[in-house]
């Protein structure tokens, strides 16, 4: 849970909300104006009722009643025009403002480097995104123009009363102080229990993601009654965070309700008892004004408690967000070369990095890539393999040493320019839920459907795509799970030829495959390494016989490198692992 400050009211914060509100300056001013109208109108409702008892009722003046009726008439028009144009675009501005922050917080977490996406859990950031912004939102729609509108309303009608009879005004202000102290206690208990309420929120989306997501290794592991009791508990903290708000609920509006009748009794009682007694005879309307002036004075304050519920509720969501929103956590992106098209020549010289700072991955690791060469990376799980990819697209700060492509340092490079010239074909393939052909193209219109079919036939896939219900348009559903690992390794290799990369990264592309999707992505390989430096990680060695180099890694270490025959030949690691591997095949 985000540690409360202690604050009831974070003036900083809402400055910070505010500033999102200059583009909409104009509606901003507009919603403000109709507050003021809002309660102008409330409160000559009233004075206008007091004047058709006492003028025109008890006069029997039917001119005069006339008369009064249609301006009160045309107060409550207007009452009713200006709450309607304050309702709408207060929603209007909120709706905005979330839109400007949500594009602005997602297009911040595009920037991030993997490491914050390591340490974060999926489902609160989607909570930040989603759920958290409504309830920005909501300050502007429920909160505080609400609040505003109502305390204007409060002011004018406390300033009406005392004119009209100041006696009866103090009778009804006496009891003020009371709603007023229920009502603080009741904002603080609440800001402590929506506190509850959002870290619950965010701990249930992030556990129903987390395992919607997993749901394979829940049922191959038969963990569906475990993970149904943690579900339960997880949801019985969420609904008891929630029925803690519903409890002071409870126990203020009834509190506001006694008081107010209270009111409206000694209202009753003391200007029927000066009318009864002779003091004055000219109570009866104003006696029917206050009784709506305290409807105008108290139900707004047990308004502006929910009110300011919803305010702290969208403070808390707005602090979260902001939170993300000021996470330094950017690669760095300083470089002013731009990389057009790489010759492909890399050189890593004494590399060194951890993910965590205590605990090194890599431990001065140097080699070079010649371009146009074709270099394996083999080794066991954990050597490092992956991290060399990740470095070379700059996902992570290296701790020391450089990295270079055509002698410059990646750093030098702006960071979308390397990247573009860099295709990376993943063991774990990534597909949206869109067509196969979006998918390849990534929705960039420079890629159009005839180069993405003529790449298709070039590297010999066509013939897979095209037996599908629709072809370049079968949609592949969430994560591309209507296809096989092999075809979707397949779609992965043909968006990395599409993009025409300068340099060809393959992490164990062949590692999951049945032997038919092996075949056809021996084939895609050597078409798309073809005249372009390409790194291939393997754990299948048969896989990189033909290529220029072998790097061997142990440990974060390379601790052999040449040829696949110059390795066997020399009779250490790498030929352990192939006669390893080629004893295993053979027994399978």
């Amino acid at each position: 849970m985000d540690k409360d400050t202690g604050k009831a009211f974070d003036t900083r914060l809402f400055k910070r909300l505010l500033a999102h509100t200059r583009p909409y300056r104009l509606t901003f001013y507009g919603v403000a104006l109709a507050a003021v109208l809002i309660s102008g109108f409330a409160v000559l409702t009233p004075v206008i009722l007091q004047r058709i008892i006492d003028n025109a009722i008890i006069d029997a003046n039917a001119e005069q009643l006339m008369y009064l009726t249609m301006a009160m008439l045309a107060a409550l028009m207007g009452q009713v025009i200006s709450q309607l144009l304050f309702n709408y675009y207060a929603n209007w501005l909120g709706e905005s403002v979330i839109k400007d922050v949500r594009i602005n917080l997602f297009r911040r977490m595009l920037g991030f480097r993997m490491k914050y996406f390591d340490e974060s859990s999926l489902g609160v950031l989607v909570t930040r995104a989603v759920a958290d912004m409504q309830r920005i939102g909501e300050i502007f729609s429920q909160g505080f123009f609400v609040i505003v509108a109502d305390l204007l309303k409060m002011l004018a009608a406390a300033i009406v009363m005392l004119m009209m009879n100041w006696k009866l005004a103090l009778l009804v202000f006496a009891l003020l102080p009371i709603i007023l102290y229920a009502t603080r206690l009741f904002q603080k208990a609440m800001k402590v229990a929506f506190i509850e309420v959002r870290a619950q929120v965010s701990n249930l989306n992030s556990f129903v993601q987390e395992r919607i997501s997993g749901m394979k290794i829940v049922q191959l592991f038969t963990r569906e009654k475990i993970e149904s009791d943690k579900f339960r508990d997880i949801n019985e903290k969420h609904q008891n965070a929630w029925l803690k708000t519903v409890w002071y609920n409870s126990i203020f509006f009834p509190i506001a309700e006694i008081v107010s009748s209270v009111a409206i009794g000694l209202v009753v009682w003391y200007g029927g008892l000066q009318n009864v007694t002779g003091i004055t005879t000219e109570l009866a309307g104003t006696i029917f004004a206050f009784i709506l002036f305290i409807e105008i004075l108290f139900r707004p304050l047990r308004q502006i408690a929910d009110k300011f519920n919803t305010l702290q509720m969208g403070m808390v969501a707005a602090n979260r967000v902001f939170k993300i929103l000021d996470t330094e956590s950017n690669i760095s992106d300083i470089g002013m070369v731009t990389m057009n098209h790489a010759r492909g020549d890399i050189k890593f010289d004494e590399v060194r990095f951890g993910y965590l700072e205590d605990e090194e991955v890599l431990h001065g690791i140097s080699f070079e890539v010649k371009a146009g060469e074709t270099i394996a990376i083999v080794g066991s799980t954990g050597a490092g393999k992956s991290t060399i990819i990740n470095l070379l697209n700059r996902f992570y700060e290296i701790n020391s040493g450089t990295i270079r492509i055509d002698d410059v340092n990646i750093k030098d490079f702006k960071l979308a320019s390397l990247r573009q010239q860099i295709a990376v074909v993943l063991q774990d393939v990534f597909l949206f839920a869109d067509t196969i052909a979006n998918n390849i193209s990534l929705k960039d219109d420079a890629v159009t459907s005839e180069m993405i079919e003529e790449a298709a036939k070039r590297i010999g896939v066509d013939e897979f795509i095209s037996s599908l219900p629709g072809g370049y348009e079968y949609n592949v559903k969430e994560r591309g799970t209507m296809l096989s690992s092999g075809q979707r390794q397949l779609i992965a290799f043909l968006r990395a030829y599409v993009s025409n990369p300068s340099i060809l990264i393959l992490d164990e592309a062949t590692s999951s495959v049945d032997t038919y999707s092996e075949q056809l992505i021996q084939r895609a390989t050597e078409k798309i390494t073809e005249g372009r430096t390409s790194i291939i990680i393997a754990h299948r060695l048969a896989t990189i016989k033909k290529a220029d180099t072998i790097l061997v890694m142990d440990a974060g270490q390379i601790v052999e490198s040449g040829t696949h025959q110059e390795l066997l030949k020399k009779g250490g690691y790498y030929s352990d692992l192939y006669e390893a591997q080629f004893l295993a095949e053979e027994v399978a």
